[in-house]
């Protein structure tokens, strides 16, 4: 071999293996954009969202507690249940809003549970953004060890990186709120909304933190609930930097290795690591439930004080006008809403944990009931989010039948 020749492979083979690499990172990054683009396609949404870890970069979480069973006895489920004045088919209700997951627990033992659309308990659903409130639940913790002082502070005394974004200045309280004034479109099925806009980020690569970080705001923080995703990612910022320990470790070590989940869960993160906080928790359906029973029983797990009572209470009890359920000044929405939770219309002792195509955690404190919906419902947003109202008339009528029926007949 030439002295000229040897030369040139020198610089040649450098080069392709360079051209190689680039060509594989664009090319998962194609394969991760298309993924994305037909997430919520009918022929595949079923699958992905019990398998989102491969579509997206996940970090595995592994309790280091006991795995808890609750008890199993079967109870039937009500035929019919009342809304808008129309008696309505369960059954027909269950199918048509799409159902792969219905779990429904009352004190320690589950009365009904059933998998639908070929999925099975052992899947690991992805929660959207019931995600939320597993982080409400992580924020009072820090509350209360004292390394979040005040809830008046402004998320940048925490996080000086949002100074200069919309951010700035904003107390936290009001990110807790979903009253930040963040100007943001939440619309899923809008592709230049600033949501879809993030779902590139999670496609393409990129950090969830300097997404936050070109946020604007549009009308002053505490005036209006408008639902911004990106503020419980804010929320996670403040989190991290106030503890000083990464979210995975915190979550493990404070709530998930409390409530002695029966298996691991998966967290979607950005090309960095970085937990998504707003939505990214993928887990059993039984492990949802156990966030509901945690705050069913005000914090309370098998008898230790997990999340500090006054936390729950608050997380779940609108303390403004513009918080609260019902038609009102302040929000164009029909559901009031606390520290990531939501409060249904009329709510006795009830709240939610919601995720988009209808993923739902119902907590019913005075019927002593949890129920964990997952679903993978298309048209979740018609008629102004309609079918979260069906759905909390269902879970009324099935609370109500746990009341007159016992669990041991």
């Amino acid at each position: 071999m030439t002295k000229t020749i040897k030369i040139s492979l020198r610089l040649i083979l450098p080069l392709i293996a360079i051209s190689s690499i680039i060509l594989i990172l664009n090319w998962q990054r194609a394969l991760q954009l298309y993924s994305t683009m037909r997430l919520f396609d009918e022929d595949v949404i079923v699958e992905n969202f019990s398998h989102m870890d491969r579509l997206f970069p996940t970090v595995e979480i592994t309790s280091t507690s006991k795995p808890y069973y609750f008890e199993n006895k079967p109870v039937e489920l009500p035929k019919t249940f009342l809304y808008q004045e129309e008696t309505r088919s369960l059954n027909d209700f269950i199918a048509r809003s799409q159902t792969t997951a219905l779990v429904i627990i009352k004190g320690d033992t589950i009365t009904h549970e059933s998998y639908y659309k070929g999925t099975n308990a052992e899947d690991r659903r992805i929660s959207w953004s019931m995600s939320k409130s597993f982080l409400s639940a992580m924020f009072g913790v820090a509350v209360e060890q004292g390394a979040i002082k005040s809830l008046d502070e402004a998320v940048t005394d925490y996080v000086p990186e949002l100074i200069g974004s919309g951010y700035e200045g904003v107390s936290i309280k009001h990110v807790l709120q979903m009253s930040s004034g963040i100007r943001f479109n939440e619309d899923y099925g809008d592709f230049t909304s600033d949501i879809s806009r993030f779902g590139r980020v999670m496609a393409l690569g990129g950090s969830f933190d300097e997404f936050a970080s070109e946020l604007v705001n549009e009308r002053e923080p505490g005036t209006y609930l408008h639902y911004v995703s990106i503020d419980t990612h804010v929320l996670g910022m403040v989190l991290r930097k106030a503890t000083g320990q990464n979210i995975v470790e915190y979550f493990n070590k404070y709530l998930w290795s409390e409530i002695q989940p029966e298996a691991s869960t998966l967290f979607i993160t950005d090309t960095k690591g970085e937990p998504m906080v707003l939505g990214g928790l993928n887990m059993r359906t039984r492990d949802f439930a156990k966030l509901g029973k945690l705050y069913l029983d005000k914090g309370r797990w098998n008898g230790k004080q997990v999340i500090p009572e006054a936390w729950v209470n608050s997380s779940v009890t609108p303390d403004a006008d513009y918080l609260k359920p019902g038609k009102r000044k302040g929000s164009d929405m029909l559901l009031g809403y606390g520290y990531q939770w939501w409060i249904p219309v009329d709510a006795d002792q009830e709240f939610m944990a919601i995720g988009i195509y209808d993923q739902f955690i119902y907590v019913n404190q005075k019927a002593n009931v949890v129920i964990v919906k997952n679903s993978v419902n298309r048209n979740f947003m018609d008629n102004d989010f309609e079918s979260a109202h069906e759905t909390v008339a269902a879970f009324r009528a099935i609370a109500q039948s746990l009341t007159v029926t016992s669990i041991h007949d």
